[in-house]
Order: C-alpha cells, then structure tokens, then sequence
C-alpha cells in the first residue's frame, strides 16, 4: 500500500537534507551515524536525482534564490517541504518493483506536481526501521524558481509564478494522495484508499512515541530478568493505545451511551465528554481530553452509535433463547442392596429401600425425558461438558482470587509506603543520616520495603495509585463474587449429572445381571 506524508520544514539548513538523503541516520535521533574516524557513512543504496538545480549544490542554490527574492529570511518561515512516497514491501516481489523504476515514478510525480520549484528526488531501498519498502523523499524548497503554466490543482493565480511559495491546502494535498492512487493504479502495485480517514489514525508523532516506548520497555525488562524477576508487560502501549483497547471492549458490549460511558468510567477509569455532537475521552494520567477523530473514525459518536446499535439488536435475539438456570433437583444415588449390609440384616429396611429406589428411579426417568437425553451417549457428553465447564470456572476463579490477592498486598504496601513516607524525606534531608537512621528504623526498613516491592511489581517502574488499586478491588470482588456463584451452579449440575448416570449404570446392571442369570438357566434346561 502506497501512502504519502509530507513534512513542513522550518530549517534553513537546505544542507541538511542533502546529508540525510546520502547518508546514515539514526531514526530515532535523526542524527548522523559516524564511523571510528568520526566522518559520515554513506548509505548502502539510494538514487539521487534533482530538478530545475545540482543535486549536489542544492543547499547553495536554493539560498541564492531566497536571497535574490528576500524571502524564507525570518526563522518561523517554512523553508522547503518534504514529502514521502512509500511503497508497499509486496511490491518488490509480486509487482517488480525496484529501486530504479521508484526513481523514475518519484521524478515523474514530482515533474508534474511540484513544477517550477528546484528539488531533490532521492529513493532508499531499506525501508524505515528495515522494513524493505522502497520509498522515494521528495524533497523542495518552498520557494519557486521559474513561472510555469498554471494547472488545475494551483488555487490561486500566483501559484504559477516564479517568486512565490509553495501554497499546500487541503484540497492540494487530497489532490497529491489521488495522483498517487492513480500511479499505483497505473503501475499495477498495492494501494490502499488514502482520501478516507483512517479507522485507526496513527500520526508519525504517536508511531515514534511507540517505537521509543518499546526500546525503553525492552531494556527496563533485561534489567528485571538479569536480577531474576519477570517482566508482565511486554509490549508499550501509548496513551492513545490505551484509549483505543478501552473504548473497542467497552463498545463491544455497550447498548448505549450511558453503558458505554459507565463501562469507560468504572472498568478503565476514562471519562467521556459530549461537545458540539463530538466525543472526547480523558485518560486517566491526563489533564487535556483527546478528540475521538485523533484516534481514528472508528472512535467517533457516528460509528460508535451504530455498534451500539448492533448490540441492542444481538441482545434482542439473544434474549429469546432460554438461558441456562440451575435448578436443583431431588434426586438422590440409589442404593446398591448386594453391598448394603444393613439392609441384608433386615428386611424391613431392605423392602424400604427398594421402594426408594424405585422412587428415584422414576424421578431419574423423568429426568432424562425432561432434558431429552435419548441415548446414554448423550448423558456421558453432557456430563463431560459440564465437568469441562466447572474445570474452567474454577481456574477463572482461583485466576482472579490470585489477581485480588495481589492487589490486597499491593494496597497494603502501598499504605505501608505512604504512612512511612514523611519519615524517609526527612531521613534524606537530614545531616546526620547513620544517626536518623538509628532512631528510625522501622519507619525507614517499612517504607524501603515497600518501595522495593511496587516497583517490583510494577509494569512501568511507576507506583501504583491507591485510588485506582481499590477501584481494581471493587471490580476483583465482584467479579469472584459473580464467579464463585457460577461456579457452585456449574458444581451443582455436574454432581446432579453425576447422579443421574450412576442410577442408570446401576439400573443397566441389574437388568444385565437378571439375564445373565435367565441365559444359565435356560442353558441348564
């Protein structure tokens, strides 16, 4: 997929991007990557090619130019644009793309796009971050250098003109990202619409914020697992990460705005904000609200109506069908009378229990009627699926028992850390430290321990909030709550399955031993 992004350049510096174009950059200090010798180190392939200039005196031209016009003077005028053509990975294999032929596209594209002004078209081969895909940086300066013949997509009159400076509006940049479509088009390469807006907006801001979370993730992680403890997060997650995961679960069973927004509060600790028909969301380390367009249009008051929508109408289906309801039942195992002792010794209770097994017998039946079991096979995989169900409620409860177990400790140290925090900073601000120490150990050994403990404990290095830790135990305890009453409904079924599968096994063996016997003594006569 082929996408376009362009970069506004205030830096009067044309030189310096004649050095990034040629040479290797660290990406995410944008600085040059020197050798031992401290000179600069060309990059492995790129193909350089310049406009209405010298590719390689491109900086002295374009100043010559700013000066003859006196413009691009002052240091809050933009110098020159950038723009960015990448292509697909894909293409390389499956369209034969190379880096020649991304020359030619990009010197053609910037021909007919950007006439008149001097640029630098230069292609790389590695990709951002290794990642393979051709891209072309078109690179001009602000200022234009000849007149030219005034095309459709030049809003005003002085666009054609030498002397005046590249004008990009929205409709100019809508027009860029068409022509790109069509060039890819033509050229038969991948390519994604790039005049929708994004369900999911990444701007470049957030992708690097990303990048340089995960790197510093990474090694916060090695230091963890070099002195032996193992790391629970993994992966960084950004501010906007964040809201995106919470507003995709809360709306994905939300029926409406105030369960979306009530799920948004109680759950992730996000606050919505309702202006002028648009929404906002607050992160909860955050002062300033973020606009639900900056996350992308599937975070927007119009498509997360229609979710919601969606969910009432699944609800509404749902809810004709039966739901699953424990009712516990009177049966009762039947006794097997060969090994009851106390029934051999007396008759009388023999005959009782044998009317009581008829009983349970009959109720056994109806059970199996009720429940449409037709075949014994049926009973043994209802049975082994309620034994299934009961296995993995009772792993989710002891699951969420140890989370609340570890949020019970981690309030009590954080209490522990708090009440004993005073005490350490007047331990740091005092002269005599050994002495202070001396006469306050405990409030001192306390709050080191409990220091050691959250951060041990925690994803970021961060000590946690108290606030949000009993608001985690509110939403752990009545999870256990709602999973433990499951679970002893799920137990009850189960035994109750039980139940009815030892009569029938029972019942089918006296029958089997009643014509075993009837065989013998027909073989006898």
């Amino acid at each position: 997929m082929a996408i376009l992004k362009h970069i506004a350049s205030k830096n009067a510096d044309y030189g310096e991007a004649q050095r990034y174009l040629m040479f290797q950059y660290n990406e995410d200090t944008m600085k040059p990557i020197l050798d031992e010798n401290g000179r600069l180190i060309p990059r492995e392939e790129y193909y350089l090619d310049s406009i209405n200039c010298d590719p390689f005196t491109f900086d002295m031209e374009c100043k010559e130019l700013n000066t003859q016009y006196r413009k691009n003077q002052t240091f809050d005028e933009i110098k020159s644009h950038h723009y960015i053509l990448s292509f697909d990975p894909k293409d390389v294999e499956e369209s034969g793309l190379t880096g020649e032929r991304a020359q030619q596209l990009g010197l053609k594209y910037a021909r007919k796009n950007f006439p008149g002004h001097q640029a630098l078209v230069c292609t790389h081969t590695d990709g951002n971050n290794k990642s393979g895909n051709i891209h072309v940086h078109i690179v001009i300066n602000s200022l234009r250098k000849h007149d030219v013949v005034r095309q459709d997509f030049m809003e005003r009159p002085c666009d054609s003109h030498a002397g005046y400076k590249h004008h990009l509006t929205k409709d100019y940049l809508s027009y860029l990202k068409k022509d790109v479509m069509d060039l890819c088009q033509r050229e038969q390469l991948h390519q994604v619409d790039l005049l929708s807006p994004a369900e999911k907006k990444i701007t470049d801001r957030e992708y690097h914020a990303r990048r340089r979370g995960q790197k510093k993730l990474e090694r916060l992680n090695q230091e963890m697992t070099v002195g032996g403890i193992t790391p629970r997060k993994t992966k960084f997650e950004t501010q906007k990460d964040f809201l995106r995961n919470a507003i995709d679960k809360a709306s994905a069973s939300a029926r409406s705005l105030e369960e979306f927004q009530k799920q948004l509060s109680d759950n992730y600790h996000v606050t919505l904000k309702i202006s002028h028909g648009r929404f906002s969301y607050l992160h909860p380390e955050r002062r300033k609200y973020i606009t639900g367009r900056s996350l992308g249009t599937q975070y927007e008051k119009e498509t997360l109506q229609s979710v919601w929508e969606k969910n009432r109408t699944s609800f509404v289906v749902q809810s004709d069908l039966p739901p699953f309801v424990f009712i516990r039942s009177e049966l009762r195992l039947v006794v097997d009378l060969q090994n009851c002792a106390k029934a051999q010794a007396s008759s009388a209770y023999a005959r009782k229990v044998r009317l009581s097994n008829l009983q349970q017998m009959a109720k056994t039946v109806a059970y199996i009627q009720e429940h449409g079991y037709d075949t014994e096979d049926d009973l043994k995989a209802a049975f082994s699926k309620a034994q299934a169900q009961t296995a993995d409620m009772r792993k989710a409860l002891r699951s969420t028992e140890k989370e609340l177990r570890e949020i019970n400790e981690q309030i009590h140290y954080t209490g522990q850390y708090l009440a004993n925090k005073s005490v350490y900073r007047q331990f740091l601000n005092s002269k005599n430290k050994k002495k202070f120490r001396q006469e306050h150990q405990t409030e001192i050994t306390l709050y080191e321990t409990a220091r050691k403990v959250l951060k041990e404990r925690s994803e970021d290095g961060k000590l946690p909030s108290m606030k949000l830790l009993k608001a985690e135990k509110e939403k752990l305890t009545a999870r256990k709550n709602s999973q433990y009453e499951t679970y002893q409904n799920l137990r009850g079924y189960e035994k109750e399955l039980h139940t009815v599968q030892t009569n029938i096994a029972t019942f089918l063996g006296k029958d089997r031993s009643r014509q075993n016997e009837q065989e013998k003594d027909n073989a006898r006569s």
